[in-house]
């Protein structure tokens, strides 16, 4: 192994990329992500790729969220022809996730679109599936996929350099384990270098049951008569709320009778594939002899018109609706029609990034713009902090310390004081002294 090159999700957290160089010189890519966030940072979507696709051998993926897979159509313009390897699940996900995204880039006035349908198609014919724990060999490289237990069908990454036979690992995205849907994080035994996120580095997950809040603020709106409106990101936290949900209904806890509106097109379409890849589930969603997504007294609106309608019911209801930061999405309507009402209720299960309409909701702002009209706040706020999909730094330490006979620690997404702090836990508890915090568009020899 010669080299890695830090393309992206180093030096914040978005944008994962990383080009990995063999000691003969050829090379493989881990992830083509889109940068998320304020101006500065997605408008890095934009730049030329700093690597000639055409010279690939191959090209690994680590899971379906967009931030890791999101400009792997730009392979298309730049003569790719090799393979895209990954899950099957995220291989579904990862359908659905490009088709939105072309579709908001065709429907963005202030910049020509980065792709269009014709190249994500293009991209999906380019994928072949692979297996957890099953190695694959291309051209130089071997590659085993890991459980990352983050999202269905996420990994961790082990790639070796059949030349000289190093080793680095990428974490991918780690998961918050236990999940409520998806296995364990598998561990990994050895490796000469690690490549591992760090969204959470510096802290500590609260101690929440979040069953007990869910139930609470359920219970609120039902002896109120007002509407709980939840912002859920379609990816693993809508299907975990319907499945907790589900055991709300099932144990009593909350009336079978109050609707839940499930309002998110690409959520619906993400359960759907949820439920085609069952031996996936951890152990007790595979106990279930019935559907764990769906309850007496769920409301399914995929048509805009269905989702006009909501308004029409009766309180008390149950909306869950798309974007989790409430940047968009079908939310937005329904903030626009209930965030000024008392007896509204608004719960956050989700990390709200700044200069997001979330993000001033739950810092307090009490006059908030939606399209164009300004809204009075009135609505109750509550946040499950929770419930992230991500590990946090003692789940990070841990996964770090199962790797015997590391030489080389890269910490990448993170914002500067997540991966400081974590670098320095490195370092203290685990005595690991060579760890390094690497700038985009950086290499760094192996």
């Amino acid at each position: 192994m010669k080299k890695i090159a830090f393309l992206g999700a180093s030096g914040e957290v978005t944008g994962s990329s990383f080009l990995v160089t063999a000691a003969d010189n050829s090379q493989i890519l881990v992830d083509l992500g889109m940068f998320q966030g304020p101006r500065e940072v997605s408008s890095l979507n934009y730049q030329k790729l700093s690597f000639n696709p055409s010279h690939l051998q191959g090209v690994f993926l680590t899971h379906a969220h967009l931030d890791h897979c999101g400009r792997l159509p730009l392979l298309v313009f730049g003569g790719f022809q090799g393979k895209i390897y990954m899950t099957a699940p995220t291989l579904a996900l990862i359908e659905i996730v490009l088709s939105d995204s072309a579709k908001i880039a065709e429907e963005d006035l202030k910049h020509d679109p980065l792709y269009g349908m014709d190249e994500v198609e293009k991209i999906l014919q380019m994928v072949e599936v692979v297996e957890y724990d099953m190695s694959v060999t291309v051209g130089s490289f071997q590659a085993t996929f890991r459980d990352a237990g983050h999202i269905l069908g996420s990994a961790s990454i082990e790639v070796v350099d059949t030349g000289d036979k190093k080793k680095v690992v990428f974490s991918g995205d780690l998961g918050n384990t236990p999940e409520d849907i998806v296995k364990p994080t598998e561990y990994i035994d050895s490796s000469d270098m690690v490549v591992m996120e760090t969204t959470y580095g510096d802290k500590a997950h609260p101690e929440e049951d979040v069953a007990q809040i869910l139930q609470e603020e359920i219970n609120h709106v039902e002896q109120k008569g007002g509407v709980l409106l939840i912002p859920a990101f379609s990816l693993e936290r809508t299907q975990e709320l319907l499945h907790r949900i589900y055991h709300l209904k099932k144990d009593g806890k909350i009336a079978a009778e109050t609707p839940v509106f499930f309002d998110s097109p690409m959520g619906i379409r993400a359960t759907l594939i949820f439920k085609q890849f069952k031996e996936f589930y951890n152990h007790e969603l595979q106990s279930h002899t019935d559907d764990p997504f769906s309850f007496e007294g769920l409301v399914v609106t995929e048509d805009a018109r269905d989702s006009k309608e909501i308004i029409r019911a009766v309180e008390p209801k149950v909306i869950i609706a798309g974007s989790g930061m409430m940047s968009g999405g079908r939310i937005l309507h329904h903030a626009l029609n209930y965030l000024h009402l008392s007896t509204t209720s608004i719960l956050f299960v989700g990390y709200q990034a700044e200069e997001t309409l979330g993000r001033k909701i739950l810092s307090g702002t009490k006059n908030v713009w939606i399209n164009d009209r300004q809204i009075v706040v009135r609505a109750k706020i509550r946040e499950i902090a929770s419930m992230s999909s991500h590990a946090d730094q003692p789940k990070l330490l841990k996964w770090l310390e199962h790797i015997k006979d590391v030489s080389q620690v890269f910490l990448v997404h993170g914002d500067i004081e997540q991966r400081r702090a974590f670098a320095e836990k490195v370092r203290q508890t685990l005595g690991m002294k060579n760890v390094i915090l690497p700038e985009n568009g950086e290499s760094h020899d192996l």
